[in-house]
């Protein structure tokens, strides 16, 4: 195994991401303006959106050899039952689930550009049938309701690097323990602030920059925002890797929800 990068080169590390990210976001701008003229600059989020899929489709095969390394593909191993795969992005994820233990997996995603990627992923590891993208975020209840997704349905809710990225942590938790059926299981994988003071500086110079062109925040209270939303079995199960020089500290595990 590589030694891990020391304080350093941790520090300077998203530099090469946020420049590669600034340049997919100006090549979808150029894309959308050829296309529509400059009335493309008043669907600046339909921009995003574009550069935001270009970003983690391309960069996909190296999150996925990196998360290799970790404790991920036990974790999403561990989805049983009807599943809720929040934020599956390009679909990392789904070549990791273990069919004979799944009945349905929903993927829960916003952003509509990964949906031809993930219907090949699935077609291509035997899911097609079992797992549908609905292109919504998880606060759509309207639109969850009419797929069958209700409160206390799922058996498993599955989130790697996601309350990361979503704009309100806080309310999707809440909204995730309301989904779960008592006893059922969420299983995490996130990142978020770091308990050593100088690392938290560098997160806290990046995170501009960083949330702006990769999309997601390096400054959130992920453990608390995952703690508040309601009562757990498990709450001491979670585990927290000690990484004092890198910016995605991680926190990991799975939780119970607490039977009535």
């Amino acid at each position: 195994m590589a030694p891990k990068p020391g304080r350093l080169a941790s520090i300077l590390r998203p530099f090469g991401l946020i420049w590669f990210s600034i340049c997919l976001h100006w090549e979808a701008l150029r894309e959308a303006v050829r296309r529509d003229g400059l009335s493309a600059l008043g669907g600046l989020r339909k921009i995003q959106d574009a550069g935001s899929a270009k970003l983690f489709s391309i960069t996909s095969a190296n999150f996925i050899a990196y998360e290799d390394t970790t404790i991920v593909p036990s974790l999403v191993q561990a989805a049983s039952g009807v599943v809720l795969d929040l934020g599956p992005g390009p679909g990392n994820q789904i070549h990791r689930f273990d069919t004979s233990q799944v009945t349905q997996v929903y993927g829960i995603e916003p952003n509509p550009h990964f949906k031809e990627t993930i219907d090949i992923i699935s077609d291509k590891h035997n899911l097609r049938d079992k797992y549908k993208l609905i292109t919504c975020g998880i606060e759509d209840s309207d639109v969850l309701r009419a797929e069958g997704i209700t409160e206390g349905s799922m058996d498993t809710v599955l989130c790697i690097q996601v309350l990361c990225a979503v704009k309100d942590p806080k309310n999707v938790m809440k909204e995730v323990w309301k989904l779960l059926k008592p006893g059922g299981k969420f299983i995490f994988w996130e990142h978020g602030w770091s308990r050593d003071r100088l690392t938290t500086i560098a997160q806290a110079c990046w995170n501009p920059a960083w949330s702006t062109f990769v999309g997601c925040h390096l400054t959130r209270n992920v453990l608390q925002d995952i703690l508040d939303a309601g009562e757990w079995e498990n709450p001491y199960a979670i585990e927290e890797p000690e990484e004092p020089f890198t910016l995605l500290p991680r926190i990991q595990g799975v939780l119970v929800k607490k039977m009535a």
